[in-house]
């Protein structure tokens, strides 16, 4: 009997060791998103909230941070694998200057989402009217940055250009007048325009050199990757399965609505009226010729990248 119940004892001894080994065998991913609440930034969170990535053997912890340049600090720095939301001038900026960073898809292309508002009660209500004021962005070469400085060539306007960091915090300093115009993304302001408390003042949109440019991308170290590549290519296949998953389960729409702190209604929304699936098809980078144009103009670089640092930089995730 004592045998017996030694090697019982024995038996279940490594079955639970097993189950453990088992349940450790996701490899843990942190991902860095800034603008927490957007529909393309929620994709990593949804898709670890359904369960998606632990098909993947892959559990995915999201830092949110107030930013595409603080998300893209933490990846060259190896504190996260992985950065979402980013600006693609700043990236360029970034590897012009030598740090290890790569651009491994694209987070959005087409900037139908970003607009800037003033308060209900402020004289400032077309471009124009930004003359002279305090005009935000959320962090240094962000997408937010770049837009910001194309009003001023657009509509041949000076204003001061003011980093005010998140959406949220943005929203407080426009609110209580330190700042003439905020930015914002959905879901964030919608809500605040349909009760009349701010009005639209501008729109990327409305930058027509935007309108088919990858705005915002995915990036990562390379030694990151290398070291675990395929860890990446696990991680790309439950993104893009998230993604199919978004848009053909009313059950994404309900998660999303929790993240975002919005309605169902308010959810669906944003998912159509401002994110075509096409837009945020990770595995394309468009307008990489205009963008480098831009972020020398800007003075984010010196001289636009050669053929082959681009080719270096851009290593898109099929």
């Amino acid at each position: 009997m004592f045998a017996i119940g030694r090697f019982t004892g024995l038996i279940l001894s490594l079955a639970i060791s097993g189950l453990t080994g088992h349940a450790l065998a996701a490899d843990k991913m942190i991902v860095a998103v800034g603008n927490q609440g957007n529909w393309e930034n929620s994709i990593p969170e949804l898709g670890q909230k359904q369960g998606i990535f632990a098909k993947h053997g892959l559990n995915v912890e999201v830092l949110y941070t107030q930013g595409g340049a603080e998300s893209q600090q933490a990846v060259i720095s190896r504190s996260v694998d992985l950065g979402a939301g980013i600006g693609p001038a700043g990236a360029m900026a970034a590897f012009a200057q030598g740090a290890p960073i790569r651009i491994i898809g694209s987070s959005l292309t087409g900037p139908n989402d970003q607009f800037w508002y003033a308060r209900a009660d402020s004289p400032i209500k077309k471009p124009e009217d930004m003359a002279g004021k305090t005009v935000s962005y959320s962090t240094s070469g962000s997408s937010t940055n770049s837009v910001v400085l194309a009003f001023k060539q657009r509509y041949r306007i000076d204003f001061k250009e003011t980093k005010t960091g998140a959406a949220a915090a943005t929203f407080t300093q426009v609110m209580s007048g330190q700042v003439d115009v905020g930015w914002a993304s959905p879901p964030f302001g919608l809500e605040e325009i349909d009760s009349g408390r701010i009005r639209v003042v501008a729109r990327a949109s409305d930058i027509p050199e935007f309108q088919n440019q990858t705005v915002r991308v995915l990036i990562a170290n390379p030694d990151v990757m290398k070291e675990r590549t395929d860890v990446f290519k696990r991680f790309f296949a439950a993104y893009r399965e998230t993604v199919d998953w978004m848009y053909s389960d009313p059950e994404a729409l309900k998660l999303y609505a929790q993240i975002a702190g919005v309605s169902p209604g308010m959810a669906k929304r944003i998912r159509d009226e401002f994110r075509e699936k096409k837009t945020i098809e990770p595995a394309q980078f468009s307008g990489a010729d205009d963008i480098m144009k831009d972020a020398v103009k800007f003075g984010y670089m010196k001289t636009a990248l050669s053929k082959e640092e681009l080719e270096k930089l851009v290593v898109l995730q099929k």
